[in-house]
């Protein structure tokens, strides 16, 4: 899939991936009643990395999308202009690597906008590989590695433990890098 709103038509041909062709993802009850219905009655969002910049061109200014012109707007601006406008309600929220256009502040927006979702009653799936954004109070964290999928405590997570470590020490990795 490509993004966008539960209660709208995909605007663009839908591309399968191998990994959306074998995962199988389950909701809470409230979520899934959110999911099921009339398209008009679903709520929530979809957004992939890949594909965010043709949704912000193609979606801004629609109705029940965005007013803001994200082209006006730094890529970072862009996607927390996005998000702040398809949060807005409780929902079904499904986020890959969100914080690929984000700063380390934009982050603790990103953060602060999805515990208002849970709050709300949301269900938020959020893949990413950024510590601030895994470090959401109350998450329940899966980590996929070689191994497969277990639940893990943040501070155990292997990107949390590797960050600390390089912003501990930056010269123990970049010697194996850098010349």
């Amino acid at each position: 899939s490509r993004g966008g709103r539960a209660s709208r038509p995909p605007r663009s041909e839908t591309v399968l991936t191998p990994l959306g062709e074998v995962i199988e993802l389950e909701t809470t009850p409230r979520g899934a009643r959110m999911l099921r219905g009339p398209r008009l009655q679903k709520k929530g969002f979809f957004l992939r990395a890949e594909t965010a910049f043709e949704m912000t061109e193609n979606l801004g200014g629609v109705p029940g999308y965005w007013d803001e012109n994200t082209a006006e707007m730094s890529h970072g601006e862009g996607f927390l202009a996005v998000f702040r406008a398809m949060f807005r309600e409780p929902g079904f929220y499904v986020l890959d690597e969100p914080e690929s256009a984000l700063s380390f502040t934009a982050c603790l927006h990103l953060v602060a906008l999805m515990d208002e979702l849970a709050e709300s009653g949301s269900q938020v799936v959020c893949a990413t590989h950024s510590p601030i954004l895994s470090s959401l109070p109350g998450a329940d964290i899966i980590e996929v590695d070689e191994h497969g999928m277990q639940r893990t405590p943040w501070e155990e997570l292997q990107l949390v433990t590797h960050w600390r470590r390089y912003l501990d020490d930056p010269a123990s990795y970049l010697r194996h890098l850098l010349d």
